[in-house]
């Protein structure tokens, strides 16, 4: 089977099962997956904070290690008023994040379908476009299109659309691109190489595009959260 054939499946949805429902309801793999990180983050989580102290140890110090970064790099981007939307960003980010590593462990990952991400970034931009109507109200958010003038009216609202693609596009062609150079290395060398850049693909591009996936979200946020 030669790249392109790899490739073509590599972009397939697969089923993993079909529910014997309205004619059969087929479940795509990406959903499966998507239950199993949300079950062993929602575990993660009960087992992590059901015996807080006041003087952390331990595993307790390293999630508020992590709760606190996530804060202050939100908030460093949002302002005090984006405390409000903390919990999903920080989700989004850890889901996105998992989500991009579980091919360590010889799983798909969910973002290499193109489905997957689209919601993703459908649900930032709706969170995006939320966010500037909360803190201006519908008619400060209306008037923003118009900004910094009318001529460019247009091109304010073609810009719904644009933000969700980018977002979207970045994420699965970056998953998929790393597909692609480790097919390329395989066929080049076969034997150590691979494993090396499969830990930096899986790992470090994982959760780099994870960061850049929300940080443009917040940014976005920022953006239309700014007062005239």
């Amino acid at each position: 089977m030669d790249i392109g054939e790899k490739l073509m499946e590599e972009l397939e949805c697969r089923t993993a099962f079909v529910i014997p429902v309205l004619g059969g309801i087929p479940v795509p793999e990406s959903c499966v997956m998507t239950w199993g990180i949300m079950l062993v983050v929602v575990i993660a989580s009960i087992i992590l904070v059901r015996k807080l102290k006041t003087v952390p140890k331990g595993s307790q110090c390293l999630l508020e290690i992590g709760i606190s970064w996530m804060d202050n790099f939100f908030l460093g981007i949002l302002g005090k008023n984006g405390k409000k939307y903390l919990p999903f960003l920080e989700t989004l980010l850890i889901y996105i994040g998992i989500s991009n590593i579980v091919g360590l462990f010889g799983l798909r990952p969910p973002t290499k379908d193109l489905g997957v991400t689209a919601t993703l970034a459908i649900f930032a931009i709706f969170l995006i476009q939320y966010s500037g109507i909360r803190e201006k109200g519908v008619k400060g958010w209306l008037h923003s299109f118009r900004e910094p003038m009318l001529l460019l009216l247009p091109m304010n609202i073609l810009e719904l659309v644009i933000k969700p693609l980018s977002l979207c596009m970045r994420l699965f062609g970056n998953v998929l691109g790393a597909f692609v150079v480790m097919e390329l290395i395989k066929m080049v060398l076969p034997v150590g190489l691979p494993l090396v850049f499969s830990f930096y693909f899986d790992i470090f591009d994982g959760c780099i595009q994870a960061y850049v996936f929300v940080f443009l979200t917040s940014l976005f946020m920022s953006e239309a959260m700014e007062s005239e």
